[in-house]
């Protein structure tokens, strides 16, 4: 096995030690070892993944709010919740059962609370994609055990939300090496303030990405090649694309989603034009048969990405036209511009209003 970096912008920052799992089961990373938590709804990731075989059914859920507000509130490194958005209650982890799902022999995802996992198996250990929330590692541990008994060697982080990041400190203590974008590493170092411009908290220095790039980067693993793609200012700042050309795979974290309307981070980078420019990118390097695993909702295929990324350019054209008229935020709202495809989006209820705030900012911010 080797790892070939595609350009000289690969860093080594830490070492990965490996320990136990003593202390997995902390909301936030603190010192008790209590992981009881005040009771939530949980949401339900419930669909059928394309050409997968769900090895474990059954989660805790009543509904898939809380999931998504959880991603804008960002708990573990106190992201900034878009204005208009309250926070989600605090759920208890200790009813999250994790699902298993395989797209192939030696691939698999893992649902539980939070960004969908992708996990690459074989003789020369397993790869992950993203980590979910801390207190859920060992539940996760646990599932891989189940498809694989090869140790755990890398995790790719996507971009930095806490649903997607939290567990990455329980992961290197098992001496999991971590790669993400500069940016994302530097956000957990240094996170945007929150809506009230109080500072955010960083995260503890295990939990920072080992292996840092700006450029494309390859992993080559159990006969596979995994390919870390930039995707510049798209749901973040530090958004990566990971293609996984020999099973036709790509994991998108969140710039795209099939459940909920798209959600750009402002606070943390994220930017129209990058959602679009990321969206053409994968819809490029997706075939027919291509498999696309996205941060929340199930596995979805390339004509999903072009309807998500038309769908976005018609509610724009709208807002916009809507913000020449002169109509005010609360007035945008109200008139309802992504009405018209409500039907057809999962979840469109809970997630329409705030993605029309994140549309309005941007027109209003290009009409300046």
């Amino acid at each position: 096995m080797n790892i070939w970096p595609s350009e000289n912008r690969v860093r080594l920052t830490a070492n990965a030690k490996a320990t136990s799992l003593a202390s997995v089961g902390l909301w936030p990373h603190s010192a008790t070892s209590s992981n009881s938590l005040p009771a939530a709804a949980m949401p339900r990731l419930a669909a059928s993944a394309i050409g997968g075989t769900a090895v474990i059914t059954r989660l805790s859920a009543r509904t898939l709010i809380s999931m998504v507000l959880l991603v804008a509130a960002g708990n573990i490194q106190a992201q900034q919740s878009p204005a208009g958005v309250e926070r989600a209650p605090r759920p208890d982890f200790n009813k999250v059962e994790i699902k298993t799902t395989r797209l192939a022999d030696d691939f698999y995802t893992l649902e539980g609370l939070g960004g969908t996992i992708s996990v690459l198996t074989g003789t020369d250990g397993v790869l992950l994609v993203d980590s979910q929330f801390a207190p859920l590692t060992e539940r996760l541990v646990a599932a891989i055990k189940k498809i694989s008994d090869k140790p755990i060697r890398f995790l790719i982080n996507t971009h930095v939300h806490a649903d997607h990041t939290g567990g990455n400190e329980n992961f290197a203590k098992l001496g999991v090496l971590i790669f993400s974008r500069d940016q994302l590493r530097a956000r957990l170092q240094h996170p945007a303030p929150g809506p009230d411009g109080s500072p955010g908290k960083p995260a503890p220095a295990g939990a920072w990405p080992v292996v840092t790039y700006d450029g494309p980067v390859t992993i080559h693993l159990n006969g596979e090649e995994a390919h870390l793609i930039p995707i510049r200012n798209a749901h973040t700042d530090g958004d990566t694309l990971v293609s996984f050309p020999g099973h036709h795979i790509l994991a998108v974290g969140d710039y795209f989603r099939s459940t909920g309307y798209p959600y750009v981070d402002l606070n943390n980078g994220g930017s129209l034009a990058g959602l679009l420019a990321g969206l053409d990118e994968t819809i490029g390097r997706a075939s027919l048969t291509t498999k696309i695993i996205p941060g929340h909702g199930p596995v979805a295929d390339r004509a999903a990405l072009i309807a998500q990324r038309d769908m976005v350019l018609a509610v724009r054209d709208r807002v916009a036209a809507l913000v020449s008229q002169g109509k005010s935020l609360d007035e945008v709202i109200s008139a309802k511009p992504a009405a018209s495809f409500d039907a057809q989006v999962p979840q469109s209820a809970e997630t329409a209003e705030r993605f029309i705030r994140w549309l309005y900012a941007e027109v209003k911010a290009a009409q300046r």
